[in-house]
């Protein structure tokens, strides 16, 4: 079976992470598979690239061709910071209606970690993409839009803002906050995890992070009645997935102190950046961190970290994301043979450590390589 990956090189290491990992997923496929299964790689534009081709940082060929797809894979895609263009990220998730970002994170054996007991972090956060504060609907402090909305609610509502002040919204749907939710109950029930986490700054936003909360509660038991429990502790069903929540600030604490105590994770826009970011840094860093966002239709998978323009170009970059991003394609694509191979492939070599930089600081007795050497050891591996 042949089935047609779209891909997106990406900005700065992008190029080197992809040609450090495409090889690895192609080889894990053959040896699985030995040629039953494959991959049909065709490249569409976004980024800098796109921009030198076609003069659009987002051409809406792209945007086309990844409403019609059903798997895409990208590099990390450039945004400045303070100005310039909308975020490429923020714009493909919005589009597309790539409404869950799922991260899983887990412990390589040979990664040395701040945390006593690494070995016990094995969660996967499920992101809501397209809604809260970080989906983008902000204004300039002094710009005529947030003139007229502090106008508007200081002469309509009584709130009481600066009048030079810089404004965004958080707007929260029952649908949006649901529909993630369910994504997240139905992974941990096909999974056969434990339970799932609403994690939420219900305390304080009551009406939009509390409202997820709510909403998360009241889904669970409207579609997923004798599947799942609110009681937590000895006396739950051990056959049921427990569906507790806790509040942001306090989960940071948790995931540090008690990981063995959390499975699946669903969460807002911007606290699912935060504590998928943090829970990487307790088991390598960003740079064995992989991602996708989905759709009903489209799964689009991604490294979580940034472009690291600094290192563009010196064969300094990690392509472990990227390369376990595409294992996660091949269990979506249903070839989980494949990517059970990559897992192992990826820990026997950092067991070996024989790392790239950012790995090689935090291992003591390692071996620095580039990104290129690194693929290559993975593949060799398989």
């Amino acid at each position: 079976m042949e089935k047609t990956v779209y891909f997106i090189e990406g900005d700065g290491i992008g190029p080197e992470v992809f040609l450090a990992a495409r090889p690895v997923l192609e080889k894990a496929l053959e040896k699985a598979y030995q040629g039953k299964h494959k991959l049909k790689w065709v490249e569409i534009l976004a980024g800098e690239k796109a921009y030198e081709q076609t003069g659009q940082y987002l051409p809406q060929s792209t945007l086309d061709t990844l409403a019609e797809a059903s798997l895409a894979i990208k590099g990390p895609l450039a945004t400045p910071v303070g100005g310039g263009f909308r975020s490429l990220n923020v714009t493909l998730r919005q589009t597309l209606d790539l409404y869950a970002c799922i991260r899983p994170v887990r412990y390589f054996q040979g990664i040395e970690s701040p945390l006593k007991r690494p070995d016990l972090v094995d969660m996967v956060v499920f992101r809501e993409n397209t809604e809260d504060v970080y989906a983008g609907i902000e204004w300039e402090a002094d710009s005529p839009e947030a003139v007229r909305l502090i106008s508007f609610l200081k002469e309509n509502l009584n709130v009481s803002v600066s009048d030079h002040a810089a404004v965004g919204l958080k707007p929260m749907t029952e649908t949006g906050c649901k529909r993630l939710v369910r994504k997240a109950v139905q992974y941990a029930i096909d999974q056969g995890r434990p339970s799932v986490t609403l994690v939420h700054k219900g305390n304080i936003m009551k009406y939009t992070e509390g409202a997820f909360r709510n909403w998360g509660y009241e889904l669970a038991r409207e579609e997923f009645s004798g599947l799942t429990t609110s009681r937590e502790g000895p006396d739950s069903d051990a056959q049921l997935v427990v569906i507790k929540d806790r509040i942001a600030d306090a989960m940071f604490q948790e995931v540090l102190l008690r990981p063995e105590e959390f499975s699946v994770i669903a969460t807002t826009n911007l606290n699912g950046d935060y504590l998928s970011d943090a829970l990487a840094a307790q088991v390598g860093g960003l740079g064995l961190a992989p991602g996708v966002n989905m759709s009903d239709r489209l799964a689009f998978f991604e490294p979580t970290h940034g472009t690291a323009p600094a290192i563009a170009g010196k064969d300094m970059a990690n392509p472990g994301s990227l390369i376990l991003s595409g294992a996660m394609l091949m269990e979506h694509a249903g070839w989980g043979e494949a990517a059970v191979l990559i897992h192992r492939a990826v820990e026997k070599v950092i067991g070996g450590k024989r790392v790239t930089v950012d790995l090689a600081s935090q291992m003591q007795g390692s071996t620095r390589v580039g990104c290129q050497e690194f693929g290559e050891l993975v593949g060799m591996n398989l």
